[in-house]
């Protein structure tokens, strides 16, 4: 039988105070269980974003017309609403389950031994994130769906994915200092694919908004461009992004890098085909709802597979722990 130690008063009142150095002192949890947690909470901030394209497409942006309420004087559906208050109520649902994933993973990197304070600050990163992206997710359903107020609120869905991307890269890596693995010329050129991809994702917010899924009726506001302009800009970016993701693959080979930059960069350059493959089709069939989901998808996944490049460029070893002895030596690696 497992011995559970008693609670006394005092634990209670250090329970109250700081529940997470409380926990902390109690609980150790395995490298792989933090790592296991911030990739939940990266996962969640992807399925957030793709329930969120489904609510739009499937018009039911206004299914609770008022927030923080679903309807006036109910905070959930009443048995008059429909289909699409159940789809948009749902989606609310879901914000929970991505605060319990964050939660998650500040939990267990606050309780990871040593403690590394960067790992817990990226886990609050990403919940105040959440907490603002609600509050601007309810701007948008009190301004009717306002294009512009749609645009951000998928910005700043992607910034959250910016930090769970790197969370989750900071588990696998130590603190020590960052070592470059390639030379400038090559980290400048990452850069520029970094900037193309923003300008990317920025340009195709633009293009939901213009284009002809507004989220609820025809009434909705638009974004007063012209839909097929926009696209095409779209489309140049997205070659620049691709032709960026092949130059660095070449020079990548030329400069004999490490495994790890290849292989992230080759992973990006698969899923920019799919996500382009996944574009032209949807464009040229009229834009149905599900490639249009399968496209928001994508777009996560090739700005977390760019993130993932960037990342690759340097390895952080695990900080040198104290001698006690002289015949003690501390040995420096890197995790898997």
């Amino acid at each position: 039988m497992v011995h559970v130690p008693k609670l006394t008063p005092a634990d209670a009142v250090a329970a109250l105070r700081n529940p997470l150095a409380f926990i902390a002192a109690r609980w150790t949890p395995d490298p792989r269980t933090v790592q296991r947690a911030a990739l939940a909470a990266l996962v969640m901030a992807v399925v957030i974003v793709v329930t969120g394209g489904a609510v739009r497409l499937t018009g039911s942006g206004l299914g609770c017309p008022t927030w923080p309420e679903c309807t006036d004087g109910s905070l959930t559906p009443t048995s008059a609403m429909d289909f699409h208050s159940a789809i948009e109520f749902g989606n609310r649902m879901l914000t929970y389950v991505l605060c319990a994933a964050v939660g998650w993973a500040i939990v267990a990197a606050r309780a990871e031994k040593p403690w590394r304070r960067g790992l817990t600050r990226l886990g609050w990163a990403q919940f105040w994130v959440i907490m603002g992206n609600a509050v601007l997710g309810g701007i948008v359903v009190l301004v009717g769906l306002n294009p512009y107020t749609v645009a951000a609120h998928f910005l700043l869905s992607s910034a959250l994915i910016a930090v769970a991307t790197v969370m989750w890269q900071r588990t696998r890596e130590g603190d020590g200092a960052a070592r470059p693995l390639v030379g400038k010329a090559v980290q400048q050129l990452v850069w520029f694919l970094v900037t193309a991809s923003a300008l990317l994702i920025a340009v195709g917010t633009v293009v939901t908004g213009a284009g002809p899924h507004a989220g609820d009726s025809s009434e909705v506001d638009r974004i007063q461009l012209d839909w097929e302009t926009v696209t095409k800009l779209h489309a140049v970016l997205a070659w620049i992004v691709v032709t960026l993701t092949f130059a660095l693959w070449f020079v990548l080979k030329a400069v004999d890098a490490p495994k790890g930059p290849l292989h992230r960069t080759r992973e990006l350059f698969v899923i920019l085909l799919a996500q382009g493959v996944i574009g032209y089709v949807q464009y040229f069939t009229h834009l149905p709802e599900v490639l249009v989901g399968l496209h928001m998808l994508g777009s996560c996944l090739v700005w977390i597979g760019v993130l993932r490049v960037l990342l690759s460029l340097r390895e952080r070893p695990d900080v040198v722990a104290g001698v006690p002895g002289p015949s003690v030596e501390a040995t420096v690696g890197t995790r898997a």
